[in-house]
């Protein structure tokens, strides 16, 4: 089984450059209602480690690349991000750890909800148990 759900998205450009668009309807299939992006990431540092009950997002690499763990409390999938034109979608109750970011890294991520502090599982054994649950 695959946790790695993959969009791709089309890269629009001429000799002057490259340009990909992200449209809810099209490339996105949620409204989006957050956006933000991590950079600068220092070396050896890794992030993540928790899940959303209900958040969904999709993660894109718009720059450099970094390793993204995927978990759904039964199967582990480990996945490059290394390309602007690769969205990972990444549904709720998967836990996410992102390691191994190129000094150049730039992770665009695009999220079904607004920032919700109860909507996160910082946990992993509380994580574990609201799999269960489900």
């Amino acid at each position: 089984m695959t946790l790695a759900k993959w969009l791709v998205f089309q890269s629009l450009g001429d000799e002057r450059g490259s340009l990909v668009a992200l449209e809810h309807g099209k490339s996105v299939p949620f409204d989006i209602r957050r956006i933000y992006y991590i950079y600068h990431t220092e070396k050896g540092v890794s992030r993540g480690f928790h899940a959303h009950k209900e958040l969904q997002q999709v993660a894109i690499c718009i720059s450099g690349r970094c390793t993204i763990v995927l978990d759904d409390g039964y199967n582990k999938e480990e996945v490059l991000m290394d390309s602007p034109t690769k969205g990972l979608l990444i549904d709720s109750l998967l836990w996410r750890e992102m390691h191994d970011f190129s000094d150049d890294c730039i992770l665009l991520v695009l999220a079904s909800a607004h920032y919700q502090e109860s909507d996160y599982i910082r946990n992993y054994e509380d994580f574990i148990n609201e799999v269960k649950r489900g």
